[in-house]
């Protein structure tokens, strides 16, 4: 399949993926100093399968959210021919369902061959992966003809100069558009001999081995990407070019020394520390970064001042709000929070007037919601109604219930009879949303649904008949599993509760 991006990796600066930086405050940052390609922080493809892409209408982007609602991935337009999606795999077919689910909001899929932390090497990802070139081999091959975007792939130096040559070489022949290689050593095992070998990682103050990037860059035809050079070579911008002639690569991708200061892209030289700090704050506002992740990034920034009023103040700052009123920003807070509401309120409202012109004009509606404070314990609207149909010999109601992407809210319609009924407010769950249904069809009705200030309650009167006959039982040392007839009706009608709906 061939690639139809206008994504190139020659000549280019790139920021590299680190994982809680580059996110997407970060990654906008650096474009705006001059970085031509950003990578996102490693994200591993299991828990990206369990995502659901989502248009965020309201922050404008496009987010991939985990079951728990959390926003694993995000980005937006602004990004989407310069980000290249990062991820940690270690099986072709996962590798290639993840690459699908984000292909058209990325400009190129990168597999992480490098990382040398534990947890991704005893999932056998990472740096674990240059101990299998067979694997690698069938995760890029795979990649490269599943989809359309280029693929690259990151990775550190191997013991030898030789043996590091020869799996680069391998990955050439899988077809893909780029390697980026971090010119330090990892813990890896070594796959040409039989013999387990195991080598000390190399930590940043080691130094960078540009002698054996150069080797890789002379032997290969495809663009590599010189990696590790923030400590021994980039102070400046300067250093960028410097870096690059030493390693005689195609481009370079800075880490640390971008985390520190992201201006180091920047042509014209530093801006001014405030300054960037001040822009990166804008942006975790506006794309609605947690604040944790927010936080993180700044005292990267603030390094040795970490230890100034400043720093400490920032360091004890539990919320968004509270980091901009340490860096003075509390007014852009609250003007950017404030347009974001009447936005989304504006959105709802659009919503519910398109959904008010598409539904069933015979479908009955009414304002309301469900509080389970105004009922017994374990009496539910639903329950009243499924006695209602089978008193009144009508089947169980059935419910349909969608969920709106612009919040995630859910509504619910109930048909009951041949009528349907649904509540106009959305709520945050589909039980919410059902029980809120159930509601607007019994008040239709003139049924009483069960509240507290309704006064007796059958349901709960029938209940306690049945743990009557249960003490009765149990106290004459009968048998509690026979006979089943004199089991409390209760227990048979919450069963049904539970069965299928639309």
């Amino acid at each position: 399949m061939t690639v139809n991006t206008p994504l190139c990796f020659r000549g280019k600066k790139i920021l590299a993926p680190m994982v809680r930086v580059g996110t997407l405050p970060m990654r906008l940052l650096a474009l705006d100093y001059g970085a031509d390609i950003v990578y996102c922080e490693e994200l591993i493809d299991i828990k990206m399968l369990q995502c659901k892409r989502v248009i965020n209408e309201v922050l404008e982007t496009v987010d991939f959210v985990a079951p728990n609602e959390r926003v694993v991935f995000r980005t937006c337009e602004r990004e989407r021919e310069h980000v290249v999606f990062q991820m940690g795999s270690a099986d072709a077919e996962r590798a290639l369902a993840v690459a699908k689910l984000v292909e058209s909001d990325v400009a190129g899929i990168d597999i992480n061959m490098g990382c040398p932390k534990e947890y991704s090497t005893k999932a056998s990802m990472g740096a674990a992966l240059l101990s299998d070139p067979d694997k690698i081999e069938s995760i890029l091959t795979t990649l490269v003809k599943g989809i359309c975007k280029p693929v690259t792939c990151k990775i550190r130096i191997l013991p030898s100069v030789e043996d590091t040559v020869n799996l680069v070489k391998r990955i050439e022949k899988t077809g893909i558009a780029a390697i980026a290689v971090h010119g330090r050593k990892s813990l890896l095992f070594s796959f040409f001999f039989c013999l387990l070998e195991r080598k000390k990682e190399e930590r940043p103050q080691h130094p960078v081995h540009c002698d054996v990037i150069k080797a890789i860059s002379e032997a290969v035809s495809i663009p590599v990407i010189a990696n590790g050079g923030s400590h021994d070579f980039i102070k400046e911008y300067v250093d960028i070019e410097t870096f690059q002639k030493a390693t005689a690569a195609s481009s370079v991708m800075i880490a640390r020394a971008a985390m520190w200061n992201p201006s180091i892209f920047r042509k014209e030289g530093f801006c001014p520390l405030k300054d960037v700090m001040q822009d990166y704050i804008k942006y975790a506002v506006r794309y609605d970064n947690h604040y944790t992740n927010t936080k993180y990034c700044l005292c990267q920034m603030l390094r040795e001042q970490l230890e100034t009023t400043q720093g400490k103040k920032l360091h004890a700052a539990q919320s968004t709000q509270e980091i901009c009123e340490v860096f003075e920003m509390g007014d852009f807070y609250e003007e950017t929070t404030a347009i974001f509401e009447a936005k989304k309120t504006s959105l709802e409202t659009k919503t519910q007037d398109e959904d008010d012109q598409m539904e069933d004009p015979d479908v009955i509606k009414m304002a309301v919601r469900f509080d389970k404070r105004e009922y017994p314990p374990q009496i539910t609207p639903k329950m009243y109604l499924l006695e209602w149909c089978r008193k009144e010999k009508h089947p169980q109601p059935v419910y349909e219930t969608v969920q709106r992407p612009l919040d995630r809210l859910f509504c619910s319609v109930v048909t009951v009879a041949e009528r349907k009924y649904r509540s106009t407010l959305w709520d945050k769950s589909k039980k919410l949303a059902e029980q809120a249904a159930a509601i607007v069809c019994l008040r239709m009705l003139g049924v009483p649904e069960g509240k507290l200030c309704e006064g007796e309650n059958h349901l709960i009167n029938k209940r306690k008949r049945g743990d009557q006959e249960h003490f009765i039982t149990r106290d004459h040392g009968e048998n509690l599993a026979e006979p089943s007839h004199k089991k409390a009706n209760f227990i048979d009608e919450t069963s049904d509760m539970n069965a299928p709906k639309m």
